[in-house]
């Protein structure tokens, strides 16, 4: 991201946005880290970067809490609560 450091943020795709909220989130090294929908606009790559990082975050001692509708995203979770029409599915 270090190129894209002079352009202004309507230059940026959707992924760099995400990338940057990202970080900006992790800057105060908070011990419980909230993501909605964090690998919405990656590719691929990207996400599995990202699922990586929450990874170390969490073995560090933090929590995530992550919402998504991306199963391969879901399926990096060490515990997936199912909301259908409002409710928790048992």
């Amino acid at each position: 991201m270090a190129d894209w450091a002079s352009h202004l943020p309507s230059e940026l795709s959707g992924g760099q946005k995400q990338r940057i909220a990202i970080a900006r989130a992790l800057a105060s090294d908070p011990k419980v880290l909230l993501a909605d929908e964090p690998t919405g606009n990656l590719d691929s790559k990207s996400s599995a970067e990202i699922m990586h990082l929450f990874q170390a975050i969490h073995d560090e001692g933090n929590t995530v809490v992550m919402v998504t509708h991306e199963e391969d995203i879901a399926k990096h979770a060490k515990k997936i609560v199912r909301l259908r029409d409002g409710l928790i599915e048992p």
